[in-house]
């Protein structure tokens, strides 16, 4: 059995959700097909090993991983700008890039761990136990960062903001 059986499979189906969420970790199309790419790599070294288990979250464990060193080597700031326009003829669709812009700007000033856990816990949809897996500490850490996150989006993002925004 060749180490990659099953390797191919798993990229495509799950690529395009690892890429959502490495986007919500960096905020920069560039920089997220960069850290998916690596993290993929990562698994790929190991995939006999991470195959028969939860590869997808051996992947975002990495990207986290690979966040982490990024930002230890301090990356000049960058700004988000947020998704090109999605030109379907939709009649809100300006509502929407408004929305998805307003919520990147909003979670850029997140500091990088409370951005994590939000993505994670909000996004990605996993229990305080699976993020707090991911990003190697305690489910209490976990819950004290997406409280302080929450805390400080409500300051940041404009009363009432609902974002139905599609991914």
């Amino acid at each position: 059995m060749r180490s990659n059986d099953g390797f191919r499979e798993f990229v495509a189906m799950s690529s395009p959700a690892l890429s959502r969420t490495a986007y919500l970790l960096t905020g920069d199309h560039q920089l997220a097909e960069d850290l998916l790419q690596s993290a993929l790599a990562s698994t790929y070294r190991h995939w006999r090993r991470v195959r028969d288990g939860n590869p997808v979250a051996y992947v975002r464990q990495a990207m986290h991983r690979e966040q982490i060193s990024w930002w230890r080597r301090r990356r000049p700031a960058e700004h988000l700008s947020g998704e090109p326009v999605d030109r379907r003829g939709v009649e809100d669709v300006a509502a929407d890039v408004v929305n998805r812009v307003t919520l990147v700007q909003a979670l850029a000033q997140l500091p990088p761990r409370q951005r994590a856990v939000v993505v994670l816990r909000f996004y990605d949809d996993l229990t305080e136990a699976e993020t707090a897996r991911v990003l190697g500490c305690a489910v209490g850490t976990v819950k004290r960062q997406a409280h302080d996150a929450l805390a400080r989006l409500r300051v940041l993002l404009p009363a009432g903001f609902t974002s139905e925004v599609s991914s």
